[in-house]
């Protein structure tokens, strides 16, 4: 059978003929169509801020969303750019020609330091209204400001670092108060810590910065025109103010680390890229003449906080003479140029200049271009206009350039959003590392991607490279739904083929033997794997003969066990004879239809362990499936084989307490035929009430029967109730066993004469034994001598019965007297019942006027009355209605027919001699008299007292209320 391996390579030429079809259809090789339906944004989206300044911008700061500008000569302007409908201006009140040189605003855009060309400086708070002079800073022209992010408040801002144009660094604090903003001097302290010098000596300080990494460690960046110079050091705990000393503080001799380009522009520009608010910043950039110094920042190192540098060059059209840049702006992936007439945005990934603007001559020269570090916009201006840059998806073209640098794992970061990008980033991904030979990492990176599966897996067969084909279908194969049956069955059946040949190929090379190993066991988890349950179930046919084809019963087996086609692995173990193993699946599996299948294949060969498998496995287990293979097994007749079969019946009838005819047959046939010392045991154990017994009677009395087991035979009669039958067989083996069979019927005496008859007719004329057949008559008290003497010959003499004889006689005249004695107490009480009823007859009570019925409390004597021995005494009516309901159905049908019967007597006839013929013609006809109907009522309404007799006992557990009146008589109670 050919291989589908061989299958593909034979389809070369036809996949290459398609690929070219769909070449030439321009099909793309990615499964994603890239359709926009609206043009896209650009990343940096200019904006012209609607505001015309009354004079000329001269300088301008953002922070915080906090904008401040300086207009003219003396006008400071402010806003909230949350609230931009509030603008606010600020006089700064100079007469002299002073002008604004920088605006200094730090990170919460609170305080403002205002650089005069005069060596001046003012400050002025968010909250205040009117700028104040810093006197302790005058004669220094600032060029740039460290802000303290740790310290500052808006009140307050901490120790921070100023540079000035002679290259001088001091340490500050600004402080203003709600009592002190029209009171003392804000600066609290200005002093020099160090200075700044290139070879030509000092150098105007062009831009500070101020972090703190970990453990206290605490960074400082300072720029001149071609240095960058870096300062670490570690304030202590307690001390951060005026502590900036103590990082400057060094030996003479010894300079700090700083990095020096040979051109210069005349100044430089540092810029920082922070990714979150309130984090330290990532990169930097350094805008000097020879171009811009970019790289991260590590506060993990111990002397240099920059990593990673590199210098990019400024774009060929920039002259450092008469076009060179003026403002830097940095943000995640580029850092803007601001040139007099454009901005150039250049990727930080590659160099390349992605974004330039020009702007038109009408709105002047730019002059500057900041960053808001909180917001992240971009603000430049001219004296004119203002403009603002959003910056939008930064990262929406990333990837690509990553990809193109080989930097993968970054690029599929950058587009994890967007799978149509990160598909292209795969398959560039995976057809790198196939170039380079990394066969399973570009098999991995394909599985993930659109690209055609036929010609991915052509391209690693092409290239011989078997396991990275194995490892493209695994991950093609988890990747897909369960709803594509057919791909997961196609790449299930190829990927079992593929490790069926390399594992056929490993195993006769014992110098691979761990390689084999571990292949079988990536082979045995991939057949075990969840994901693939369904599919290797409903193809296991096709499997199986993928497995026999290679003759691995090894994997037979244990594709089988994870199919839990247990069937197959207990044939496979039963054709091998390793019945020891069968015997184990089955065990384990505990499957009833597999035991029933197998047990007659295995009883054969391990009867001892089987049975113990069927007796592990209990009641789940039906004894009356087992039975036929217990026969099978026990036909060769050795002692062994009835004996396990016994113990397993023995099992289920005493253990289990089975209770199926056929099981408790089929041990008493194996008793009958194998164990007959056990076998009465058993009938005596299972009784005599035919009710309580499992077994088949005829059958136990054939069986018996055919074996010669007499003892049982009776057992079985007596349990049938066969007592003569019984007796007759018990007499061909005992008497005694007779006696006890004759006793058995103990409600026919008849019948037990009979059979003791039949014992003593034994005794007498088989045995001729003359006292034995009198100990008969002792045992049996319903024989007497004369039953028994016919049995005799008539040769015997007298002597031998002379005693029982006497001892009869002696039994009769006692009988006599008992007779005598019981006529005689029969006449003396019935003479006293007649004097009784006599007396019962006079026997009278009294009753008074004033007496009233017990019933209805009306007086007794208005009408017919009952009086009771008790005292109680009632109206006729009213004694049968409180009587009757509580009577048997029969009694009141009677009581209802006598009434009926007496209240027709009593009608009125239309002559009073007819009336008395009428009346003696129905006594001669046999129907009762007037005063025994009467009296036929009376026994039945008052037969006992309504309140002491037996009737109000009964009527204690009814309801005083009748339930179906209770509603009723709720009612009237309201």
């Amino acid at each position: 059978m050919a291989s589908i391996l061989d299958q593909y390579v034979d389809s070369l030429s036809h996949s290459a003929s398609s690929q070219q079809s769909r070449t030439s259809l321009g099909i793309p090789h990615t499964g994603y169509v890239n359709a926009r339906l609206e043009k896209e944004t650009p990343i940096f989206n200019k904006q012209r801020i609607d505001f015309t300044p009354p004079e000329a911008i001269n300088s301008l700061v953002v922070s915080s969303n906090q904008l401040c500008m300086s207009l003219g000569k003396d006008i400071l302007f402010r806003l909230d750019l949350a609230k931009a409908d509030e603008p606010n201006q600020v006089e700064l009140g100079r007469k002299d020609e002073a002008k604004v040189y920088k605006l200094f605003l730090d990170h919460t855009g609170s305080h403002l330091i205002v650089a005069l060309n005069t060596s001046e400086c003012l400050y002025l708070n968010r909250n205040a209204q009117k700028a104040r002079v810093l006197s302790r800073w005058k004669g220094h022209l600032i060029e740039s400001v460290g802000w303290n992010k740790l310290l500052g408040s808006e009140m307050n801002t901490g120790p921070i670092l100023v540079g000035t144009s002679q290259g001088q660094i001091y340490e500050a604090e600004i402080s203003v108060s709600d009592s002190s903003l029209f009171g003392t001097n804000p600066d609290q302290y200005f002093r020099p810590i160090y200075n700044l010098e290139e070879e030509a000596g000092p150098a105007p300080v062009c831009c500070l910065e101020v972090e703190r990494g970990v453990d206290g460690k605490c960074f400082i960046i300072a720029t001149t025109r071609k240095r960058l110079f870096q300062f670490v050091g570690k304030i202590p705990e307690g001390s951060e103010q005026q502590a900036f000393g103590l990082i400057f503080s060094m030996p003479p001799d010894h300079l700090p680390g700083f990095r020096e380009f040979p051109a210069s522009l005349g100044y430089s520009e540092i810029a920082f890229y922070t990714p979150k608010l309130r984090s330290f910043p990532s990169t930097f950039a350094w805008m000097m003449g020879n171009g811009v110094l970019y790289g991260s920042l590590d506060y993990g190192r111990p002397d240099s906080v920059l990593s990673d540098e590199q210098v990019w060059e400024y774009p060929s059209d920039v002259d450092a003479a008469a076009n060179k840049p003026i403002s830097i702006v940095l943000t995640q992936f580029h850092f803007l140029l601001l040139f007099p007439d454009r901005v150039k945005a250049v990727c930080t990934l590659n160099g390349q200049v992605v974004f330039q603007d020009v702007f038109l001559e009408k709105f002047g020269s730019l002059k500057r271009m900041i960053k808001d570090p909180s917001f992240g916009q971009i603000w430049i201006h001219t004296e004119k206009v203002v403009f603002r840059y959003n910056v939008q998806r930064e990262s929406r073209d990333v990837w690509k350039m990553y990809m193109n640098i080989s930097k993968f794992d970054l690029a599929k970061e950058y587009c994890k959003d967007r799978p149509e990008c990160l598909d292209i980033v795969l398959a560039k991904e995976a057809e790198y590392c196939f170039q380079n030979k990394r066969y399973l990492d570009s098999a991995k990176c394909y599985a993930l991607t659109q690209n055609y599966f036929e010609e991915i897996a052509l391209k690693f067969i092409e290239a011989k490279q078997e396991e990275a084909l194995m490892e493209f279908l695994l991950k093609k194969l988890a990747s897909l739904k369960s709803s594509e049956t057919t791909q997961t069955t196609l790449l299930t059946t190829w990927l079992t083929e593929l490790y069926l040949n390399r594992l056929g190929v490993l195993e006769g090379d014992s110098a691979q033997r761990d390689l084999y190993e571990k292949t079988r066991d990536r082979f045995r988890s991939f057949l075990g794997s969840p994901k693939n349950k369904d599919c290797l179930f409903n193809n296991r046919a096709t499997i199986h003969e993928l497995l026999a084809s290679h003759g691995d019963t090894e994997h037979m087996v244990h594709f089988a066990v994870i199919m839990h086609d247990y069937e197959r692995v207990i044939t496979h173990y039963c054709q091998h004879e390793n019945y020891n193993e069968a015997l184990e699946v089955l065990s384990k599996i505990k499957d009833v239809s597999l035991f029933y299948k197998f047990s007659p294949v295995l009883i054969q060969h391990i009867p001892k362990k089987v049975v113990d498998a069927w007796i592990e496995m209990g009641r789940k287990l039906d004894a009356t499936n087992l039975i036929p293979a217990l026969v099978n097994y026990s036909q060769s007749g050795s002692t062994q084989q009835f004996s396990e079969a016994i113990r397993y019946m023995e099992f289920c009838v005493h253990e289990l307490k089975e209770t199926q005819q056929a099981i408790h047959n089929y041990l008493l046939s194996l008793y009958a035929s194998c164990r007959p010392d056990l076998l009465l045991s058993y009938l005596e154990q299972a009784g005599l009430s035919s009710d309580s017994i499992h077994y088949d009677l005829k059958y136990a009395l054939r069986l018996c029967a055919e074996h010669g087991h007499h003892r049982a035979c009776v057992h079985v009669y007596k349990v049938m109730e066969m007592y003569e039958e019984a007796v007759d067989l018990a007499l061909q083996v005992d008497v005694d066993m007779a006696k006890s069979c004759a006793d058995l019927p103990e409600e026919d005496e008849e019948l037990r004469k009979k059979l003791w008859l039949k014992i003593a007719r034994h005794v007498v004329q088989e045995e001729k034994d003359v006292k034995k057949a009198m100990a008969c008559l002792s045992s049996c008290n319903l024989l007497k001598i004369e039953d028994v003497l016919p049995f005799f010959p008539d040769f015997v003499t007298i002597d031998h019965f002379k005693e029982a004889i006497c001892n009869s006689l002696e039994a009769y005249n006692k009988h006599i007297e008992e007779l005598k004695t019981e006529m005689e107490e029969a006449t003396q009480s019935a003479k006293r019942i007649r004097e009784d009823i006599q007396e019962m007859r006079n026997k009278y009570g009294s009753v008074e006027p004033q007496e009233k019925c017990a019933a209805c409390d009306f007086p007794l004597l208005n009408r017919p009355f009952y009086l009771f021995l008790c005292g109680h005494m009632f109206h006729y009516d009213c004694l049968l209605q409180a009587v009757y309901p509580n009577l048997p159905s029969y009694k009141q049908a009677k009581l209802e027919n006598l009434q009926k019967k007496l209240s027709a007597t009593s009608q009125p006839s239309k002559s009073h001699h007819r009336t008395k013929d009428t009346d003696a013609a129905g006594q001669g006809k046999g129907q009762p008299s007037r005063e025994q109907m009467k009296a036929d009522i009376d026994d039945i309404v008052a037969a006992e007292c309504v309140y002491c007799g037996e009737l109000m006992i009964q009527s204690i557990d009814k309801p005083f209320i009748d339930p179906k009146q209770y509603e009723e008589e709720m009612q009237s109670w309201l």
